[in-house]
């Protein structure tokens, strides 16, 4: 084979990011984790593809943070990331690149109701 003749491969395949979730108390103990899990999601990344990748991993969350059939954020559920409310933000709106390169986290809080 010449030594001017060089093979490259191209992939399809997206990069993988590694996004850092951090959970409120009550759905850590129902996934059995501890304060934050680390995720892989393929580009884009964004709210809807994170909670789908966190379902997918830990599926006894089907249905606390997002509705069975809407996939709407819960009522008493709120996301935020980089000191920023995304709750009202599209699902499918991309995370901030702070987000995207395991900066900062991707953080659910649940609301609390009362007085």
């Amino acid at each position: 084979m010449p030594s001017a003749l060089r093979v490259f491969l191209k992939t399809t395949e997206p990069s993988i990011t590694m996004i850092r979730i951090i959970l409120p108390t009550h759905l850590r103990n129902l996934a059995h984790v501890g304060s934050e899990v680390t995720l892989e999601v393929a580009p884009p990344v964004t709210q809807r593809a994170v909670l789908d990748a966190l379902e997918a991993k830990y599926p006894m969350l089907r249905g606390t943070i997002r509705d069975h059939g809407t996939l709407q954020r819960r009522a008493f559920l709120r996301y935020f990331a980089c000191e920023e409310d995304l709750s009202h933000e599209s699902p499918d709106t991309p995370l901030p690149e702070a987000v995207v390169s395991g900066k900062e986290p991707f953080i659910v809080i649940g609301a609390i109701a009362g007085g």
